[in-house]
């Protein structure tokens, strides 16, 4: 038997090998990538990635092969389109899109698009002056050496994330395959490219066979046929068509086409059709809830704090006394700190009778080693119910592997990285791409119209809009980089909120874009944001009050609080440490507290992450699952200056 195995693995290897000369790819993972990052660089979906590597769904591992559906063969020969003398030119309004554009001049999509191929890839814009091609133009024959494609159905496939896979709309699928146009059959052999070959009785019974022209996409098994299925989502107060794309991972035409009556306007309560396999419950705003204290939860659990104190280090430093190295040490500071408001975490609980027993360890980490191994062996940490600790993202994840198999969670308390994603990670701070993209979905949220005033040197920022707001406008500079107050006004609409988002730490370009936007307030609204921190808003040149006027927002991670319970923790602070609390011993106690509640419900910490948003003393915890494992926290925190000088949360 021994032999016969052998022998067949060898066969299965030889075999395999040889199709995937052509089909296939060996990607050999690096550190840091991501799923969508694979996807994106060989032309395919994360979902193609799953269905040959099933144990990528628990994380990516440095040096670990993947294998990639070769996507070569997807290339079609591109055809001019003469525009006709009739055609018609059209601008772009706000708020206007591709469906209802092509609704009102009667054209299709695929014409619209041809007639202006930047559409493919810009999208629609604001201000775009688009051609609109006559109903008389002549359509497009597509030439005899057009390559065919075909794509069989799988199992949870959708008609929007197929046409997404080859850059197709829902609208086109649907209209090379009027059959699927009420449902979607598994195993239902798809036209995605091309004309349909007309093909005799033979090759019609044998559905699988390749035809002469015309690309094999997949060869999985065909399963029996079932309707596609689909859900429905009761639209919230304050969601936009832009915000319901974005949560449903659709372009608005997708979601539109699924849903004509969006055409007219988003409406509070209206019902949406989506695809069932769309996860857009990850998506999905959750509430806010305070988490029980009653719970009656008998079963004692285990949370283990692994924290840098490094005291083997400062023991053998004989030139430095303990007052000295406090002075010195930031690192030793912020973990003391974060130790100090952990432990009045550790009291409230005991307080409240929660049944948890706490470990704290030394994790003695630096940002490239860590005795996490040791520790998780000699202390049985793989029975712990959540972990919370190291610091550095480095060690966060060596844990997370270590106890991946366990199912232990691993909350990184401090870290803004994003490096490797294990499913039982955690990420507890926001990482600096959502923070900002919160701040423009608030923006939005408003019905906003949003200009951005961004200094050159600044190249990340605007790359950063460009690529994922392209509905911003920006102000032109001049020629010394400065503002143009004249263009700033002219981008300016009235009845509505002109939020400018500036970025820069030019102190004069700070200051004419404040005159700008002072001098415009008597015919405008307008509104100061910024994306990070601006120290230079905080010199003695710029004037606070502006500021006030302004009404300066920005988004945070922490908040002041001013709430009878942070009043009550700074108090019980202070006696205890004889300090008032940073912002490191408020992270301390809200991280260690939420978690420990979050235990105490019955449920396991993934559990409540799925399904309850908190709020503690700073920080608020709104965790959801990231694509390529893992989940991150998005409870950011919109504040602004108001006119009493006071910063406030925005509603």
């Amino acid at each position: 038997m021994k032999y016969f195995l052998t022998f067949f693995i060898s066969f299965f290897f030889i075999s395999f090998s040889g199709y995937t000369q052509n089909k296939v790819i060996r990607h050999n993972v690096t550190k840091g990538e991501t799923i969508a990052q694979i996807a994106q660089k060989y032309k395919v979906t994360p979902y193609d990635i799953y269905q040959l590597n099933p144990d990528a769904q628990s994380g990516l591992k440095p040096n670990m092969i993947l294998l990639i559906l070769n996507n070569n063969g997807k290339q079609e020969i591109s055809v001019p389109v003469k525009i006709s003398s009739a055609a018609v030119i059209h601008q772009v309004l706000p708020k206007e899109t591709l469906y209802g554009i092509q609704k009102k001049y009667g054209i299709s999509d695929e014409a619209l698009k041809q007639a202006n191929p930047f559409l493919e890839k810009d999208g629609l814009q604001i201000g775009q002056t688009l051609t609109i091609p006559s109903n008389k133009t002549p359509k497009t024959i597509a030439t005899p050496t057009e390559k065919t494609v075909y794509h069989y159905v799988l199992p949870k496939e959708t008609k929007y994330s197929i046409a997404k896979q080859y850059g197709i709309t829902i609208q086109e699928l649907e209209r090379k395959n009027p059959e699927v146009v009420s449902n979607l059959p598994v195993g239902f052999k798809l036209l995605v490219k091309g004309n349909a070959q007309k093909i005799d009785k033979t090759v019609v019974s044998e559905p699988r066979k390749e035809i002469e022209n015309s690309i094999p996409v997949n060869s999985i098994p065909v399963k029996t046929p079932s309707a596609i299925n689909y859900l429905s989502y009761v639209v919230k107060s304050k969601e936009t068509l832009y915000s319901l794309s974005r949560m449903f991972d659709m372009s608005q035409e997708e979601l539109i086409a699924l849903n004509p009556a969006l055409s007219e306007g988003v409406v509070e309560g209206m019902s949406l059709k989506v695809p069932a396999t769309l996860a857009f419950s990850s998506g999905a705003k959750k509430e806010y809830a305070k988490l029980s204290k009653n719970t009656g939860v008998n079963s004692r659990k285990k949370l283990t704090l692994l924290l840098p104190f490094n005291v083997s280090k400062i023991e053998g430093d004989t030139v430095n006394s303990m007052a000295t190295r406090l002075k010195k040490d930031k690192f030793l500071n912020m973990t003391l700190d974060f130790y100090a408001g952990a432990l009045i975490a550790i009291d409230s609980a005991k307080t409240l009778g929660l049944n948890i027993e706490v470990k704290i360890l030394d994790s003695q980490e630096t940002k490239n080693s860590s005795n996490v191994a040791s520790l998780i062996k000699e202390n049985a940490l793989g029975n712990s119910d959540a972990i919370i600790g190291p610091f550095y993202q480095s060690n966060v994840e060596k844990t997370a592997e270590l106890l991946v198999t366990n199912e232990v969670p691993v909350i990184s308390p401090l870290s803004k990285d994003a490096g490797v994603s294990y499913a039982n990670i955690f990420q507890s701070v926001p990482p600096p791409d959502v923070v900002k993209n919160v701040m423009f979905d608030y923006m939005r949220s408003k019905a906003g119209n949003i200009i951005a005033v961004v200094d050159r040197k600044k190249g990340s920022v605007i790359q950063f809009i460009k690529e994922n707001h392209k509905d911003v406008r920006f102000s032109t500079l001049t020629a010394n980089g400065g503002v143009s107050a004249e263009n700033l006004k002219s981008l300016f609409v009235k009845d509505k909120i002109n939020y400018v988002v500036m970025e820069t730490e030019n102190t004069g370009m700070v200051k004419s874009t404040i005159a700008a936007m002072i001098s415009a307030m008597t015919t405008y609204k307008v509104q100061l944001v910024i994306l990070e921190p601006n120290e230079t808003l905080d010199t003695d040149e710029i004037n606070f009050v502006n500021l006030t006027k302004l009404k300066l927002t920005y988004p945070s991670v922490n908040r002041e609080n001013e709430s009878p319970e942070a009043l009550i923790f700074e108090k019980d602070f202070r006696k205890k440490n004889k300090i008032n609390p940073s912002v490191f011993a408020v992270r301390g106690f809200d991280i260690t507290f939420d978690t420990m509640m979050r235990l105490s419900q019955g449920k396991k910490y993934q559990e409540t992450v799925d399904f309850k948003a908190t709020e503690q003393i700073d920080n608020k915890f709104e965790y959801y699952k990231k694509e390529d494992g893992g989940y991150m926290n998005k409870g950011i925190y919109i504040l602004y200056y108001d006119t009493d000088l006071t910063i406030k949360e925005a509603n």
